[in-house]
């Protein structure tokens, strides 16, 4: 007999499946939370390291603290040699894919990756913070034939990426908006990578295995390729003359502007007010006044789609950020991985403290009165 009609939720869309303390979003008021402290404090007086403890630990740190969590992150830079070996043998690879599969191959070579101890998995959510980056930039000078460059022992993690990704000692403003862009990345509620993570750890698998497959539903440009998608619209548009008829031709297409509207803000994304003023000034800096002129031209000739919650969001400005730093575009989702891993890495803990394994049901409206042929009688 056929199954019972169900009620479906279609995509889990306003389901709750448990409790959380890591992050909270208010979408119509347009607010986010880590652990209760405000995005806009945190993004204006914090610096990555200092959110990568709240999240992981569940509270700010004291200074000693804060020193001793930087001195670990910079001490977990260094990846394996067999890891940068399975790096270079897939160096053509997509970035996301190099970063997923090398993130997996960590757990190889991590003494604690079976301990699903609170503080063996403290310590391997430092170590995978600090790793990602490391593979991110080796990966990168190694497809374009450069020499790798080492960690440096007197930067911090977004200056550290910046100086091994570019083998140019970065310069503060520079570092900040890359520290910057980190701290919003780093966690916003049960998207779909922090769900699938959610979903490994359920199972007790370990770590690695829930941010890789965090890193997976990441990879798709439903979830994580907007910032990309940003500057080729700017660059398809060219100049600002140019922006009402490309808006009007995506829209008879039924196409999305790139980095406009969001599943869960039906305001202003708060975390793309951040790196606006830093847009702007790296782009006189950088001599490139231009894209920003038009990205601001952009968010005018949209405002009419304001009014049905369709604003900037926080790949808009982030994706105009890298863009200006010559950051290649296909590593602009990876550098978002590596803003986020602190914010799976705390979802995972918060899995493990109080598991209940992750496993919704579909409804099966298939045939239920099949009879099995012989090959020989099939058509």
């Amino acid at each position: 007999m056929p199954e019972q009609e169900n009620v479906l939720q279609r995509g889990l869309r306003n389901v709750y499946l448990d409790r959380t303390k890591s992050s909270f979003i208010d979408g119509k008021a347009g607010k986010l939370l880590y652990r209760g402290y405000n995005i806009d404090d945190l993004a204006t007086f914090s610096s990555f390291e200092e959110t990568c403890y709240l999240l992981i630990f569940g509270k700010l740190p004291n200074q000693n603290q804060l020193h001793d969590f930087e001195s670990q992150m910079r001490e977990n830079r260094a990846i394996p040699e067999p890891v940068t070996e399975i790096i270079d043998g897939i160096k053509a690879a997509h970035p996301m894919d190099v970063l997923r599969t090398a993130i997996s191959a960590l757990s190889a070579f991590d003494a604690d990756t079976e301990d699903h101890s609170p503080d063996a998995t403290v310590r391997k959510s430092i170590r995978l913070t600090s790793q990602a980056s490391t593979i991110v930039t080796y990966h990168s000078r190694i497809r374009s034939n450069l020499d790798i460059v080492p960690p440096s022992p007197d930067l911090n993690h977004a200056g550290n990426f910046l100086y091994m990704l570019t083998g140019v000692k970065p310069i503060q403003e520079d570092i900040d908006l890359i520290d910057k862009d980190f701290i919003l990345h780093a966690d916003h509620g049960l998207n779909a990578s922090a769900f699938t993570a959610r979903v490994v750890a359920s199972t007790r698998a370990d770590i690695h295995a829930a941010i890789t497959a965090g890193l997976s539903a990441l990879k798709g440009p439903l979830h994580g390729g907007a910032a990309e998608g940003v500057m080729k619209m700017a660059t398809d548009i060219g100049n600002e003359a140019n922006i009402p008829d490309y808006i009007s031709s995506l829209r008879q297409q039924n196409k999305p502007v790139m980095g406009f509207g969001h599943p869960v803000y039906k305001t202003v994304d708060p975390r793309s007010l951040h790196l606006r003023e830093g847009a702007r000034t790296l782009s006189q800096r950088k001599g490139r006044p231009q894209w920003f002129e038009v990205l601001e031209t952009l968010i005018d000739v949209m405002q009419p789609y304001a009014k049905k919650g369709v604003h900037p969001n926080v790949d808009f400005w982030s994706g105009a950020v890298y863009s200006l730093l010559d950051i290649p575009e296909d590593l602009f989702i990876s550098i978002f991985g590596l803003g986020r891993v602190p914010g799976w890495a705390a979802q995972v803990i918060e899995q493990y403290s109080a598991n209940y394994i992750i496993r919704p049901r579909l409804q099966y409206d298939g045939p239920t009165d099949s009879e099995y042929q012989p090959i020989e009688q099939r058509t």
